[in-house]
């Protein structure tokens, strides 16, 4: 008996520990910005995404993580020495889990037309526009967010 109570526990703590491995966090986007496109197919894949585009010639990369009627769309691109993440999604909790990671790191932020700019220290810029969804639900927003990183942070090669 007590060893079906641990093995109940256990299973139920690691399914709620990696109930949000595909969220992408500060962390998460500060390895991408730093890193090559290369480390960053691996990173995507082990985060759970599944690679929807990748063109060696313009060094794009496209990223899609769909559970249900939730999806987060990652693209990545190289130009130069700098990355650019855009990050589309209608999951709250990856709203929630970028907006709570970042809080800390916050020098300057701004809303300004329904597009809010959040100046990171040690990452770059990221803005975030809501929209609502199409069709509307009162509990669904789509979120664009658009990550661009300082002038002075770039990809290793």
């Amino acid at each position: 008996m007590k060893k079906l109570a641990l093995l109940i526990g256990f299973t139920c703590s690691a399914v709620i520990c990696f109930g949000q491995t595909h969220l992408l966090s500060y962390d998460d986007l500060k390895f991408l910005l730093t890193n090559n496109l290369q480390k960053t197919d691996t990173f995507m894949m082990a985060k759970g995404y599944l690679s929807v585009g990748k063109k060696n010639n313009t060094n794009n990369r496209s990223y899609s993580s769909i559970t249900g009627s939730n999806h987060v769309l990652v693209d990545i691109r190289l130009d130069g020495k700098k990355l650019f993440v855009e990050l589309q999604t209608n999951e709250i909790e990856q709203y929630d889990l970028i907006h709570s990671s970042i809080s800390q790191y916050v020098t300057k932020d701004s809303v300004a037309a329904d597009v809010q700019t959040y100046d990171i220290k040690g990452l770059g810029t990221i803005y975030i526009q809501a929209s609502d969804t199409v069709p509307y639900d009162p509990l669904k927003r789509e979120y664009d967010m658009h990550i661009v990183s300082d002038k002075h942070l770039t990809a290793y090669n």
